[in-house]
């Protein structure tokens, strides 16, 4: 007799698909059992709004956990810096798998980097589009402390539409993520890989959500075999900032939690967070570190210690509207 199949509730965009294809495979594997993947359109898919606009927090995400809520699939993918920071009791992040490479990435015109773009613009403003208020204000940060003029300009659409600024030349560069360039093998386009030191990724960027729920703990524990330990306590102490400071997805805010090593035994990890207006023209940048958190509770308190500094020095007057 044939397994019931499991279905996998998905955004309908091409790197939602391909990400949850992928995910899909896991769970054959750990599960012997068929996924068909069930396509769920979402309020962020079908607005035409800027994220900022609409607010950012849960666009992407509301309708797949109404479809398992619903029982219209058993478990949904999710990328993790789309999800906001309360877990509601029904649901369960059953598993984070490994992250993705969390950097932002520039795809510019003629395979130039920042730097060459900023030389080879003589005068005028590198054009760079980017619909995010966090990647806004760190390349205008950067532009202002390297002596380049950046005109940042508000895209949305999906990676094809994106690239598609930057290769047409109406666009001097985009920037995307590169773990969706990734996830559907596209990584080649990318001409500037940008360092966290320039630009820290959004809080979970780089990182998979794989939701089920609460009530059907079989599914939930054979989905944790997904879950990587590792990358679960770096995002939930960069999301753990991100709600700290009481901020939705969309707000300026940057956070990358890493592992310090010593040869191969991961001793600490240091998690950087950093908030801007848009202009670039104040940044709160800190960072923190300690102990491999060891638990969900030791992750959730580094990122709320972190932001108590933050906000000692000012986090709070540069996010703009404060989400409620």
């Amino acid at each position: 007799m044939t397994q019931k199949a499991l279905r996998l509730g998905t955004r309908r965009s091409m790197l939602a698909m391909a990400q949850s294809g992928q995910v899909a495979d896991a769970v054959r594997q750990v599960t012997g059992r068929p996924v068909e993947l069930v396509e769920i359109t979402t309020y962020g898919d079908t607005s035409r709004e800027h994220l900022a606009q609409i607010g950012g927090t849960g666009v992407f995400v509301t309708a797949l956990r109404d479809a398992l809520l619903r029982g219209d699939v058993d478990f949904a993918v999710h990328s993790l810096k789309d999800l906001p920071t309360t877990q509601p009791d029904d649901l369960v992040l059953a598993a984070v798998p490994v992250r993705e490479d969390p950097r932002d990435v520039l795809v510019a015109r003629d395979g130039l980097t920042l730097t060459e773009l900023a030389a080879a613009a003589e005068g005028r403003p590198v054009r760079i589009g980017t619909g995010s208020p966090r990647r806004m204000s760190q390349l205008n940060a950067y532009a202002r402390s390297h002596g380049v003029a950046v005109e940042t300009v508000p895209i949305r659409g999906n990676i094809d539409t994106r690239i598609g600024f930057a290769h047409s030349g109406e666009l001097d560069a985009v920037v995307l993520a590169a773990a969706g360039l990734n996830r559907i093998g596209r990584i080649g386009e990318v001409t500037d890989f940008l360092p966290v030191d320039t630009m820290l990724p959004a809080p979970g960027q780089g990182a998979l959500a794989i939701e089920c729920t609460a009530a059907d703990a079989d599914l939930a524990a054979a989905l944790a075999e997904l879950d990587d330990p590792y990358t679960r306590v770096a995002v939930t102490a960069e999301r753990s900032l991100l709600a700290a400071l009481e901020a939705g997805c969309s707000a300026p805010v940057g956070a990358y939690a890493d592992l310090l090593a010593d040869g191969q035994i991961v001793h600490e990890m240091r998690l950087r967070g950093v908030v801007g207006t848009t202009d670039g023209s104040t940044l709160v940048q800190l960072s923190i570190t300690g102990p491999v958190p060891a638990s969900h509770d030791e992750a959730v308190a580094l990122g709320r210690e972190l932001a108590v500094e933050m906000l000692a020095k000012g986090a709070a007057g540069l996010m703009g509207e404060r989400a409620l």
